[in-house]
């Protein structure tokens, strides 16, 4: 049976319109994309994309959605932070995590980094849904060690965002602005060393590094939850 043949369900269809999306949002930006070019790539019509989506929006928006529910960040974040072990380990397992999901696909960023760029109403939405809460995540770790004495009095969610904004940047240095073809690092000794900078910065005077981070009680288990 030849590819024109063959029918597809309403859900492959529309599966097969987000692929097709994804890659040309990535690409092009929101702007830069037509739905007349999705519709040819994906072998519809138009008006077959807008029975699926509503606007063009909603299909950039669907695309996003999709791209968050595969990477599960915040979920995966949440994991790293209740494995257990001292305060550098655990903060240099959450950076390899972030470092080799984006290593792995820059999608995700391209199509944030064009969403900000284009003034686009949906990376408002995006922070919003997903965004924030990634953030509080690590916000309530922080919040648990000012607790128990280990890092100084600071505001949690700066301090959480200055954690993440280090190894987020440094992935876009390296896989979207093509540091790495200057200096590849090694990407665990970027997730120590960033780790062991912001410990530095926060922790609190009694428990300043020498040498090694202060330990988290044996056993003890982090709760946290994803919205």
């Amino acid at each position: 049976m030849s590819t024109s043949q063959i029918r597809y369900s309403s859900a492959d269809r529309r599966e097969q319109i987000l692929e097709v999306a994804t890659g040309l949002f990535a690409q092009q930006g929101f702007q830069g994309t037509t739905t007349k070019v999705i519709a040819e790539k994906s072998g519809v019509t138009e008006a077959l994309i807008f029975r699926h989506f509503a606007s063009k929006e909603e299909l950039y928006w669907a695309v996003i959605e999709r791209k968050i529910n595969s990477a599960a960040p915040a979920e995966r974040l949440l994991e790293n932070l209740e494995a257990g072990g001292d305060d550098l380990d655990v903060l240099s397992r959450v950076a390899v995590e972030v470092l080799e999901r984006r290593a792995k696909d820059q999608t995700l960023s391209r199509l944030l980094l064009y969403s900000a760029l284009e003034k686009h109403e949906l990376s408002e939405r995006f922070f919003r849904n997903y965004i924030a809460n990634y953030f509080e995540v690590l916000a309530r770790f922080v919040r648990q060690g000012i607790a128990e004495g280990r890092f100084r009095d600071i505001d949690p969610l700066l301090a959480a965002r200055g954690f993440l904004g280090m190894v987020i940047y440094h992935s876009w240095i390296q896989e979207l602005y093509g540091g790495k073809v200057v200096q590849d690092f090694d990407l665990h000794t970027v997730s120590r060393t960033l780790a062991r900078i912001w410990l530095q910065g926060v922790q609190a005077e009694n428990k300043m590094l020498n040498g090694k981070p202060n330990l988290l009680p044996r056993g003890k288990r982090l709760k946290y939850q994803v919205k």
